[in-house]
């Protein structure tokens, strides 16, 4: 949970008159046991703002799986070089047949493949802002090499990432040019 959404979460509990001992990263930490209105009322206070309450115990796995992920894709280097499985295994106290399972029953897709689109988007993220050459990025992203790279892109965008790199140029440097 970054600071902002934190300051949300405790302003919009003391709005609502509500007491909580502390406030932390996908979890409220409360003295007492809070009525079904109260839970109403938090939830809809949250979703003016843009957040969602979870209180259903495999919901709150699946966010912490698809946080851990996208910490490890958009965090430093060094997670991305650890084996995935044990990683997340590891990160979040349960056995990856566990996590996969429960990932696939709420998502409707695999951990494989929500990690496969995120490093899809983390790929455009990172040739849009031209810093890095695809060999850096296939590096930094734990990629085999710049064919494994291209072909998952390929497979995922219907581009390649070289055509990708060149749209985005284009809309950059001539941006009448990618008016429609």
């Amino acid at each position: 949970m970054c600071v902002r959404c934190k300051i949300i979460v405790e302003l919009e509990l003391e709005k609502l008159g509500l007491r909580y001992t502390s406030v932390e990263m996908g979890k409220v930490e409360t003295s007492e046991t809070f009525s079904e209105e109260q839970v109403i009322a938090i939830k809809n206070a949250l979703l003016k703002s843009g957040l969602e309450l979870i209180i259903n115990k495999k919901s709150i796995l699946v966010e912490k799986i698809k946080n851990t992920i996208l910490n490890m894709i958009y965090g430093s280097e060094c997670q991305l070089k650890l084996n995935f499985s044990n990683y997340l295994s590891n990160e979040l106290n349960h056995d990856y047949t566990y996590l996969a399972n429960i990932f696939s029953d709420e998502e409707g897709l695999t951990i494989e493949q929500y990690v496969i689109l995120n490093k899809i988007q983390r790929i455009k993220e990172l040739i849009s802002y031209n810093e890095l050459n695809l060999t850096e990025i296939s590096w930094k992203l734990n990629y085999s090499s710049v064919a494994h790279l291209s072909t998952q892109f390929k497979k995922v965008t219907g581009i390649t990432p070289s055509l990708f790199k060149h749209f985005s140029n284009l809309a950059i440097n001539r941006p009448e040019m990618c008016e429609l």
